[in-house]
């Protein structure tokens, strides 16, 4: 019996191994096609340059879409379709104006700021009035409304340097921009100023969505740069009744009708069985919106592309998303959810790219312990492309409603140490994303898709 245990287990280690040597051969196959004939950079150029920034409701949202559906047939997706979904149509108006007003010391400072995305506009007249700066809500709530009526709030919480996971110091300061300006308004303050989120000091501001809280006034709201925020706040120690000024012509409009854009190879055994790959089509107003994330758009459709030019027959259905309205509404990763729940779609897994197009690292899920366990144990065939990360926890905003339907979701992971440079600027331009970074993302996307087809979660 005892020599009988052992022929099985010689059997089966020979079978697992062989198994691991065609995976690692398929993987090999998807990045050499990446590497060597990847189609990603050259979406992503077609995307930035001809079309620009795609805020929702915009007419470049709506070219997005179109040229993402027509890129898709182009390519020969099994089937190529769009999903209807109403969108906020915020616009930003004119340029903004910003500037310190009497200052003891310099007298009047200009500032660079950009409007927060869903903010009301002050008009043509502005917002004039003492600042007060604050690092949290605690801090504000202390002040309370002897303080604070009548003034303008200045959010200065800078994120933290010391974590190596920008995006956790992105998320231990971002409850200043996005509910700052109600909680402000609840102690009666007239505008909100927000030190930008970002890893640098410069003098680029960062846009980015705030929500405003029911039955509290809606207060103008703006992003300072990093370099105005810490110049602000050395003037307010020397002065603490420093005046600031601020214009803009923020204004909130109609939602109006745009689309999620779906392309799909049909699986040949259980086409019944999906597995989502995708990235968000919107982008802020500022630029191009190469990063955020034209890059998880192109290298989406990449993933579908790839397996497609290596002769690669999917099990199950392959889908690429182009979510609509991530940046102020998340209406088209909502709509996904509701539709996938409502025509009672069976999703294997959802993968998404909105973190940049830098070089991979890895990829984090939340799901079971179990599906958890089944990923992190492909950790090899992604060590040789300096994949080590496979980590539990990860996601993304446009997937995460189809966690409410047990659907494991997966994050892909590219080095962040950049990504806070560009996030929500003027500066995520074209240029700013390295080609051969950009197409291992695809490459890494696809094959984590490819083990989840071949394997199941």
């Amino acid at each position: 019996m005892r020599n009988l245990i052992i022929l099985l287990a010689l059997l089966f280690s020979s079978t697992l191994s062989a198994q691991q040597a065609q995976d690692a051969a398929q993987i090999r196959k998807i990045f050499d096609e990446a590497l060597e004939k990847g189609e990603s950079y050259e979406m992503l150029r077609y995307l930035t340059k001809n079309i620009g920034g795609r805020l929702s409701g915009s007419p470049q949202a709506a070219a997005a879409v179109e040229w993402s559906r027509q890129q898709m047939i182009a390519y020969g997706f099994d089937t190529v379709f769009l999903q209807p979904v109403m969108v906020p149509h915020w616009v930003r108006g004119k340029k903004e104006i910003a500037r310190v007003v009497n200052s003891k010391k310099l007298g009047t400072v200009p500032m660079d700021v950009v409007a927060l995305g869903n903010s009301v506009g002050t008009g043509p007249k502005g917002v004039v009035g003492e600042i007060i700066e604050v690092q949290d809500f605690q801090e504000l709530a202390k002040l309370g409304r002897a303080k604070i009526e009548g003034k303008i709030v200045f959010f200065n919480r800078p994120m933290d340097a010391k974590l190596m996971d920008t995006f956790s110091a992105y998320s231990g300061a971002s409850n200043q921009r996005g509910s700052g300006p109600s909680e402000a308004a609840k102690y009666g303050a007239i505008g909100a100023v927000v030190r930008s989120l970002s890893s640098f000091n410069d003098d680029i501001p960062h846009t980015g969505g705030t929500r405003y809280a029911l039955n509290i006034p809606k207060i103008p709201a703006v992003a300072i740069s990093t370099n105005g925020a810490n110049q602000l706040s050395e003037l307010l120690k020397d002065d603490q009744n420093l005046n600031f000024y601020f214009e803009t012509h923020a204004e909130m409009l109609p939602d109006v009708l745009s689309y999620n854009v779906v392309g799909e190879i049909k699986g040949s055994e259980f086409p019944d069985e999906i597995i989502v790959v995708g990235g968000h089509l919107d982008s802020w107003d500022l630029s191009e919106g190469a990063h955020d994330d034209g890059a998880g758009c192109v290298q989406s459709i990449e993933v579908l592309r790839l397996m497609k030019a290596i002769g690669y027959q999917p099990k199950r259905t392959i889908r690429a998303v182009m979510f609509m309205n991530e940046e102020n509404g998340l209406m088209g990763g909502r709509k996904y959810a509701e539709l996938a729940e409502e025509n009672e779609e069976y999703h294997v897994a959802a993968l998404e790219s909105d973190r940049g197009g830098f070089l991979p690292i890895g990829f984090g899920i939340t799901g079971t312990k179990a599906q958890q366990d089944k990923l992190l144990s492909w950790q090899p065939l992604f060590t040789p492309y300096g994949i080590h990360q496979l980590k539990r926890g990860g996601g993304g905003a446009d997937i995460s409603p189809l966690r409410t339907q047990d659907v494991p979701t997966i994050g892909y992971l590219p080095d962040s140490q950049r990504y806070f440079k560009y996030h929500h600027t003027g500066i995520d331009n074209f240029e700013a994303v390295n080609q051969r970074e950009l197409e291992l993302g695809a490459a890494a996307m696809a094959s984590m898709i490819y083990l989840i087809d071949k394997y199941g979660l």
